[in-house]
């Protein structure tokens, strides 16, 4: 049968990962796909890396913009990233019949809904299962796996760069900046980390996944975000005391009023599988009504890994090439015409548990003030620690963890105990997730 022809825009870690597996694996990708999968014109600016990889067995251009004009190419293969020439490159695809499978979460996060709708207009896929948690299969489960199923809520480690820095810091009890040199020495964090420890990469994936859980459009620009630059080791070790390890999680919640969509560093329960995924590995935690949770595992980036979800799309779309596009799987799951424009709820009217550590004088009656404040604001304590003051000092950290609340109070409550004249600086908050069903 008639090869499927690829061509291939960036060759570097993801792009160089899906040439050497595509080609070392080829006689199994050919059994599974039903027909060759070829990538015959390979486009990048360093044309001598690119001939490196590929030792010369595909055509080599510069011109991204010549391959997905080129009408022997079935299949474009976006792995170039960022927004600007990688959106025009896709939709120049599309506008020209061809498929696209794209591991480029942020043009997806922050361009999807357009792309998308050109791409059913002209009846091509794009398939984008790279884009999400490397070479975790998420995207698959929640479009076709769990489709019987109302999606409840997802909670996900989605940036392994983050969680290699917060597992450093809980083992070794060292400060943010000391283990983000660690991370940026072993190759686990950039040069300019910016995009990784402020959680928007986080939240261009948690985005995706909401959007295909909940059928709803992608709100990139509705999502509450937080990195963990802040998080501090005494906060991390206060938590352990307290049965809780810290993730930064990509939280999707659906209700009846609307969708909760937020990035920000989460206590967990020690006990559950998630606060126990260390490293640079990656996670997501799925609650449906029928199955209950279901939990997917693995390395979320990598050159192989990350090119294992690139060749799942390419075997997807050859399988479906020349299917009738009415009966695809749709690219959010749910049929074009059936997404809910349900808002994305400010963060303001989340729910969640809380942990708060406050810098207290040493004094009667303290404790008192700060608990009459939190029951003025419907807040209800689950748990709490009061340390002895060091020798010689006169002030103490009060640690306590709350019941589930509406982050409005939460806030009107710490601005009040912010205001106390027993309470040295500001309260140090952050939200806690039980994870149960």
């Amino acid at each position: 049968m008639k090869p499927i022809n690829v061509g291939l825009l960036g060759i570097g870690t993801v792009g160089g990962g899906t040439w050497t597996v595509l080609t070392r694996n080829a006689e199994e990708i050919t059994r599974r796909a039903g027909r060759p999968i070829c990538i015959t014109t390979v486009a990048d600016r360093n044309l001598e890396r690119a001939r490196t990889v590929t030792g010369g067995a595909a055509r080599l251009v510069d011109d991204a913009f010549a391959v997905v004009k080129d009408p022997e190419i079935d299949i474009v293969v976006e792995l170039i990233g960022g927004c600007t020439v990688a959106k025009d490159l896709v939709l120049a695809a599309i506008e020209n019949g061809k498929h696209v499978v794209t591991a480029n979460k942020a043009l997806l996060a922050m361009h999807g809904n357009e792309i998308f709708a050109a791409a059913q207009k002209k009846g091509v896929m794009v398939a984008f299962e790279a884009a999400v948690a490397g070479g975790i299969p998420i995207i698959k489960a929640l479009r076709e796996g769990l489709t019987a199923n109302r999606i409840q809520w997802l909670a996900g480690i989605i940036n392994g760069t983050t969680n290699f820095i917060l597992s450093e810091m809980r083992d070794k009890g060292l400060a943010f900046d000391v283990v983000l040199k660690e991370a940026q020495a072993l190759g686990y964090a950039e040069a300019d980390p910016t995009f990784d420890i402020e959680g928007n990469d986080a939240a261009h994936k948690a985005t995706i996944m909401a959007s295909i859980a909940f059928g709803v459009p992608m709100q990139y620009e509705r999502a509450h975000i937080e990195g963990i630059t802040q998080l501090q080791a005494t906060d991390i070790a206060y938590a352990e005391q307290l049965g809780y390890r810290i993730k930064l999680l990509g939280i999707a919640r659906k209700r009846e009023d609307g969708v909760e969509l937020r990035v920000h560093p989460t206590l967990v329960p020690a006990r559950r599988l998630l606060a126990n995924v260390e490293g640079a590995m990656n996670a997501v935690l799925v609650q449906a009504d029928a199955v209950g949770p279901t939990l997917y595992y693995g390395k979320g980036a990598g050159d192989e890994p990350t090119a294992s979800a690139v060749i799942a799309d390419l075997v997807d779309v050859t399988r479906m090439h020349t299917a009738d596009p009415e009966h695809r799987v749709p690219h959010l799951a749910f049929q074009p015409d059936q997404l809910e424009d349900i808002p994305v709820l400010p963060i303001d009217e989340c729910r969640c548990g809380y942990y708060m550590r406050l810098r207290v004088d040493d004094k009667p009656g303290v404790l008192a003030d700060i608990t009459r404040i939190l029951a003025d604001n419907d807040i209800s304590i689950d748990a709490l620690i009061q340390k002895a003051p060091a020798e010689g000092e006169s002030q103490t950290d009060i640690i306590l963890l709350t019941h589930i609340t509406v982050e409005r109070n939460a806030n009107a409550a710490i601005a009040r105990i912010e205001a106390l004249p027993v309470v040295a600086g500001k309260v140090v908050r952050l939200r806690m997730e039980e994870l149960d069903s």
